[in-house]
């Protein structure tokens, strides 16, 4: 239900649409906001998300978030198709978006706020609100645009520097700016810190001028789907509690890996897995 008044103290706020994805099986949840915060949750922290949902199916395996919601007519829907053997990702509704009004005041200091838009959603200027927060950003939504088909392309995003330079990190896929390294280049030039995931081959990470890969670990891939909002949310927590980047992206690419051994919201890590990867380093 939307509401402004008192809610549950949280630890990790993710603000972006819940999403309604068609598959072949049928309909099931989707979204930044729905993997993060799954992943936030597994890994102990009080979840509340913002949002505009329809209602479409039940949010029965987000009953670990405390979720404040601007009900929309439709969800934000997704589908992917093959064309001529090419994926092609389709955008058929979209929520309303989401603006500083619909965030409850008690959650304005949130210890991690992650600004995850998938339909251009979030206003990018709730980045300046969070000046007690660590502000993680997955720009995905913004980077995007649709024709009158619903056809998804990458966009221009010409707030980006402004975001990034009042964020604490950024994670973006190849995919999102359409493998252009001049952009990626840019957008790192921008930003603290900078994650580029690139499916099997990992992720890249941009810290102080300075790059690095860090590979996965070799596994059977069952279902990629999000497993770099998974990443993205351990990420922010790791790089929040450790203030170390490159630890927070070795313990982020371990848990995304194991993701995609599992279909659908099936792939966020279990607290065993959680343990093993945060304790391997040391």
């Amino acid at each position: 239900m939307y509401q402004l008044t008192s809610v549950t103290p949280i630890d990790y706020l993710v603000i972006g649409h819940i999403t309604v994805d068609l598959t072949p099986q049928g309909l099931r949840l989707g979204g930044t906001a729905t993997y993060s915060a799954l992943m936030a949750h597994a890994l102990g922290l009080r979840v509340g998300i913002v949002t505009s949902w329809g209602g479409e199916i039940p949010l029965g395996p987000l009953d670990g978030a405390t979720v404040v919601n601007l009900p929309s007519e439709k969800s934000t829907t997704f589908e992917n198709r093959v064309i001529s053997g090419k994926r092609i990702q389709v955008i058929n509704h979209v929520a309303h978006p989401l603006g500083l009004n619909i965030i409850p005041e008690d959650w304005m200091a949130t210890p991690i706020v992650h600004l995850g838009p998938v339909a251009q959603e979030v206003d990018p200027g709730l980045v300046r609100h969070f000046s007690n927060s660590f502000v993680g950003l997955t720009p995905q939504g913004w980077l995007r645009t649709w024709d009158q088909d619903g056809r998804v392309f990458p966009a221009e995003w010409p707030e980006s520097a402004f975001v990034m330079e009042n964020a604490g990190a950024t994670v973006i896929s190849r995919e999102d700016v359409g493998g252009d390294e001049a952009r990626i280049e840019e957008l790192a030039s921008s930003c603290r810190v900078l994650a580029v995931t690139e499916n099997a081959d990992g992720v890249r990470l941009y810290w102080h001028g300075d790059v690095r890969r860090f590979r996965p670990v070799e596994v059977d891939e069952v279902d990629p789907i999000g497993a770099g909002d998974i990443f993205a949310a351990a990420l922010f927590f790791r790089l929040f509690s450790t203030r170390d980047p490159w630890e927070a992206a070795r313990f982020a690419t371990h848990l995304s890996a194991i993701s995609v051994t599992r279909p659908g919201l099936d792939g966020i890590p279990t607290s065993d897995e959680i343990h093993e990867t945060m304790v391997e380093v040391f």
